[in-house]
């Protein structure tokens, strides 16, 4: 049985919780490997919707192990609203687990990711200011703490003594801000000690094993590829690498086992946050997308910037992850357009670019290259089959897989889990 990852081939709110939710019957453990609580993922299920943010999508599917890999930073006060939360609409949240090198959010980076936006005015990242940031900078420097530290409380105590050396001087002297108290971050981790104690298990050994005992695993990102840190839009990007490559060290599970990889990939293009869009609408039709598409973030409400869809991008997903199967979502957005139009390459200052440019500033300066197809009026959110969707639409989709160079094997046609077209299967 597979192994399979799941990425965001745009800027994120693909509808990744969608199809993660359509293999979950099929699937024995769903990975979250990166990221933290600063992304969401949005799963209507019998008219009910769930917003998701730390907690795998997996959570919702009886019978599925919901993971929470070491790639990921977890903020733990809000990793237990989510969980009771769903425990008050009757969700079993029992069987979730969480690795014990998972980072933990701080008290102090929450603080530090806030006052550092502030500070670089209009040079802002546009971060969501829940100290993700800080805290895998942390990680990189070696001074984070981790899910296993809050089990040795004198271990615990010497790494915030020693971050806090440095961060305290920051706040005082640079930001004008008070100290933070060693024993006031330590308090706020004691809340919730004991009740993650059970959680914590060796994930990389617990997947290698359900591998080796044919189990099937879906590793799922947070946000998307071009808001990855190294392969995507530098420094309008997350802090951690969403991209396929991410699923092996964000959980322990080498790259030899992985068999597959689905991009989600929106029939138009969003993004929140600062940072170059080349098929931005800044019109009554990127209004349009909007509101009919629904596009405020899960987490933030943030109302976000819509375009076309963009099919440089597509094909450079494609590329990066090494995608064997797109999964086109929220299709029936574009029903009673008269035509849509499609990114097909950029100019640059004159000059054709088929692929992404290689400079952040070409980016910046990229204007799109469109081909219109006509659009259809049809309600297509009762489609089942491909050939049940009208000519147009199905033209639509076809010259998006033959553009981005890879199989579009399922489409979204509406919010619910049934909604949707599965031409091929994802499992192979």
């Amino acid at each position: 049985m597979p192994a399979i990852v799941l990425v965001g081939a745009q800027w994120g709110d693909e509808g990744k919780g969608k199809a993660t939710d359509l293999l979950g019957s099929r699937i024995d453990y769903v990975v979250k490997f990166n990221g933290g609580n600063n992304a969401g993922h949005t799963v209507v299920i019998d008219g009910e919707k769930y917003a998701l943010h730390l907690l795998p999508s997996g959570i919702l599917t009886p019978g599925c192990i919901p993971v929470i890999g070491n790639g990921v930073v977890v903020d733990l006060a809000v990793l237990f609203e989510e969980i009771d939360a769903l425990n008050a609409r009757g969700i079993d949240t029992s069987r979730l687990v969480i690795s014990a090198n998972t980072h933990l959010i701080t008290p102090y980076n929450r603080v530090l990711d806030k006052v550092t936006e502030r500070f670089l005015g209009s040079r802002r990242l546009g971060t969501t200011g829940r100290g993700i940031g800080p805290t895998y900078a942390d990680k990189m420097a070696r001074v984070g703490i981790r899910v296993q530290d809050l089990f040795d409380e004198s271990i615990l105590r010497q790494k915030v003594e020693a971050a806090l050396e440095v961060k305290n001087q920051m706040f005082v002297k640079i930001y004008n801000r008070r100290a933070v108290e060693v024993d006031e971050v330590l308090d706020e981790f004691k809340l919730y000690t004991e009740r993650l104690r059970p959680m914590v298990v060796d994930v990389a050994l617990l997947l290698t094993r359900a591998l080796d005992e044919g189990k099937t695993v879906l590793f799922e990102a947070g946000q998307a590829t071009l808001l990855d840190v190294d392969h995507g839009t530098d420094p309008f990007v997350t802090s951690s690498n969403p991209t396929a490559g991410g699923a092996c060290t964000g959980s322990g599970v080498p790259p030899t086992r992985i068999d597959r990889v689905i991009a989600i990939l929106k029939a138009y293009t969003t993004r929140v946050g600062e940072g170059p869009f080349p098929t931005e609408l800044l019109d009554d039709k990127g209004e349009f997308l909007r509101e009919a598409g629904a596009e405020y973030g899960t987490t933030t409400g943030r109302p976000r910037r819509c375009g076309w869809m963009d099919t440089v991008v597509g094909r450079y997903a494609a590329r990066i992850n090494g995608v064997t199967d797109f999964v086109v979502t929220k299709l029936d957005v574009l029903t009673g357009l008269d035509q849509v139009p499609i990114c097909v390459a950029y100019d640059v200052g004159g000059e054709r670019y088929d692929e992404m440019p290689m400079s952040q500033s070409d980016f910046h300066h990229a204007k799109p290259i469109y081909e219109n197809l006509p659009g259809w009026s049809e309600d297509i959110s009762t489609c089942r089959s491909f050939e049940d969707l009208p000519a147009n639409a199905r033209a639509y989709i076809l010259r998006v897989e033959e553009l981005i160079g890879a199989r579009v094997s399922t489409i979204g046609v509406g919010p619910g889990r049934d909604e949707i077209i599965e031409r091929h299967s994802l499992l192979g």
